[in-house]
Parts: C-alpha cells; sequence; structure tokens
C-alpha cells in the first residue's frame, strides 16, 4: 500500500515521536510497501529509502530543539500527488491538522497516533488554564480521523474521558538488539563508579516536561552514584543541582546500550508520558525501573515484579523506592531479570504488523473489530 505519514518530528531532532516514524518506515520498506513523510525541516530527504518532504518549520522560543510545522497548502499538494491509500497522522497537532483536513477533503482514511500528552507539556512550560483549549483542538483533529491509536492504557482511557472517538490500543516497540543485559560493561562501570558505587541512572530529555529536578532528592543517596544521560534546556540548571552526577550528554548506537545496561537501577522521573520508550528500554535492558505511577509506566512496570512505582509528586516515595533497590542488590537481579522478560513480545516487527493491520482495516480491505 502507499503511505504517507504527516509527523510534527522528525530527524535530526530526536524523541519519542521521530523514533517511532523512523521504525514505522523500516518496517513498511522491509515489506514493499510505499511510504512519504512530511515534516518540519530542515532534515533529511529520504529514509530507509522513502522520500521525506520538509516543510517550514519554527522552533519554540523557551524550547529551542522543539520545531513546530507550519500548515501549508504543500500539504494538501503533496498528498494529492501521491495519492496514498492512507494517511499516518503521528502526534497531530498544528502540522497533523493540516494532514487530517486534507486526507477528509481528498476522503483518504487516516489513523491519528496519539503520543505527546500536549495538554500536560503546556503545564510544565507555565501555560496555566489551556486545557480546555488545547483538548478542544485536539478532539476536533482526531474527530476527522478513522482511527485514533493510544500507546498506553492510561492514555486510552483519558482520550475516552475527553470525547475523543474510535480509539484502539497501540503500544511501541522496543529494539531487543541495542537493549539487552548482554551489553552490560564491567569497564564502563568502573569508571563511572570506582568506588564500587550502586549505579542510579536517569535517561531522557533534560526538559521541564520530563521533571529531571526531582532527581536532586537523589543526590545524596549513600553508596551511589547518579549518571544522567540525554541534554536539553534543563541541563545547566541540573548541573548546579546535582554537582556530584555524572552527566554523559546525548548518547546514542552502542554508547547508549552500554549505559543503560549497565546501570543497577532506572529512574525515570516524568509525569506526563503517554508511553515512556525509555522505561521501556530499561526494562528490555535487565534494569529495575523506578517511574512515576501515572500514564505509560503503569502499563510498563509492574510494581514489585519489574521494577517499583512512586506516587507522581512525592520525592520522598521515589527516594525509599531507589533506596530499597539500592540496599537490594538480589532483589535488583530478581527485578531485573523479570523486566527483561517482562518485553521480550514487544519488538518493533510485531508492533509495525499491528500497525499495518489497522491500516489495512481502516481502508476496508480487513475486518473492523478493533476500535473502542
Amino acid at each position: 500500500m502507499k503511505v504517507a505519514i504527516v509527523t510534527e518530528s522528525f530527524l535530526p531532532r530526536v524523541n519519542g515521536v521521530t523514533n517511532s516514524v523512523c521504525r514505522i518506515l523500516e518496517h513498511l520498506a522491509a515489506r514493499g510497501h510505499e511510504a512519504l513523510v512530511i515534516a518540519p525541516g530542515p532534515g533529511p530527504n529520504a529514509h530507509a529509502g522513502q522520500t521525506v518532504r520538509p516543510v517550514p518549520g519554527i522552533a519554540l522560543p523557551f524550547y529551542r530543539s522543539f520545531v513546530v510545522g507550519l500548515p501549508t497548502r504543500q500539504v494538501a499538494a503533496t498528498l494529492r500527488a501521491f495519492q496514498p491509500d492512507v494517511v499516518h497522522l503521528a502526534s497531530p497537532l498544528v502540522l497533523g491538522a493540516s494532514g487530517a483536513a486534507a486526507a477528509r477533503r481528498l476522503d483518504v482514511p487516516a489513523v491519528a497516533v496519539f503520543q505527546t500528552d500536549i495538554a500536560g507539556f503546556a503545564r510544565r512550560y507555565g501555560l496555566r488554564g489551556t486545557d480546555p483549549i488545547i483538548w478542544s483542538w485536539l478532539r476536533r483533529v482526531h474527530e476527522q480521523a478513522a482511527r485514533t491509536l493510544a500507546p498506553s492504557t492510561p492514555t486510552l482511557q483519558e482520550l475516552e474521558r475527553r470525547g475523543i472517538p474510535r480509539l484502539a490500543l497501540w503500544a511501541r516497540g522496543v529494539d531487543h538488539a541495542r537493549f539487552h543485559p548482554r551489553h552490560r560493561s564491567a569497564g564502563l562501570r568502573a569508571r563511572l563508579a570506582p568506588a564500587g558505587e550502586t549505579l542510579v541512572g536517569y535517561v531522557g530529555r533534560l526538559a521541564a516536561e520530563k521533571r529531571p529536578e526531582l532527581l536532586a532528592r537523589l543526590a545524596d543517596l549513600p553508596g551511589t552514584r547518579l549518571v544522567v544521560a540525554g541534554d536539553g534546556p534543563e541541563e545547566r540548571r541540573l548541573r548546579r543541582l546535582l554537582p556530584d552526577a555524572v552527566f554523559t550528554g546525548f548518547l546514542t548506537g552502542t554508547e547508549l546500550s552500554e549505559l543503560v545496561a549497565s546501570l543497577d537501577v532506572f529512574v525515570h522521573t516524568g509525569a506526563d508520558e503517554t508511553f515512556c520508550q525509555a522505561v521501556q528500554e530499561g526494562l528490555a535492558a535487565g534494569v529495575p525501573v523506578v517511574a512515576p505511577a501515572a500514564g505509560g509506566p503503569l502499563d510498563l512496570v509492574r510494581p514489585g515484579v519489574s521494577g517499583l512505582l512512586y506516587p507522581p509528586d512525592d520525592g520522598d516515595a521515589l527516594r525509599a523506592a531507589v533506596a530499597a533497590l539500592v540496599a537490594g542488590p538480589e532483589l535488583r537481579l530478581q527485578l531485573g531479570a523479570q523486566a527483561h522478560r517482562s518485553v521480550q513480545n514487544r519488538s518493533w516487527t510485531a508492533v509495525c504488523a499491528e500497525l499495518v493491520a489497522h491500516y489495512d482495516e481502516v481502508r476496508g480491505v480487513a475486518p473492523l473489530g478493533r476500535v473502542a
């Protein structure tokens, strides 16, 4: 089939939306489908042999790495020329809204993937009281889709509560080659914890919506070394808050694989996650996870089985959960092994095959029956 993907984010910007779109493109290309990507520029002209058409974008003044694509007539013209069988709207907001409208005018079914909690994002950046406006806009966009896919059960329930129609669950995959216990590195551990400290790590964007300032509650935990991997607008402030932590910067490839697998405890602090790919990668690497009891992590972390959950705004509970794992090396090993097993059925191949099944259903070549 021919799939047009209109995405709010794409390379060279790396985030959950970009990662998902790249894996989808690779899956489609490997199975003989033709895809076209419309994304905010500047960026590459192709990925996995599939064409990418950049459109003008502007960076948010308070978050320069977050680029918003501008709706232009180019979106409708590009879709009309491509003649897709289905339009995939990746985390639609502004550019995705124009993609949804164009798909409707062309009488092409659209599958919208809800991936970013925009209302939560706005609150973290001080835009209080904007929830009704944001949800009204999102509802208008998603009403134009033949199906909206939610990445986790809590997110699906929230979308139902907000009046988003035609919902189904679609999770995310994990790269089992990149995130695996075999990447644990004794050499890296010796460099990061020369005195044999327990390694407690955070991997993700250093931005307000991730609430990394909560890591300060772990700064003086006895017998530990805190490792922070990632970059973002909060990095300078975090370095002041955590003078003894190791800041690795943004990591990819082998460096990221080794770091995640070499941790003893994986910590996440964001409370507005619709899924949380970083948590899933920590689990796949065989590391017990401590995460907020909110959003996507509720589907991923089984308390006492693959990790621990804490009330999202309770820094003392976060510290207590990490301390319990630091004090129990046998418990860490047990939870880590079960964490690894818990995501073994979450390959990108399996997850993308589910997505293609959704495409087939909305375009009428497979029986319906998934919609909530």
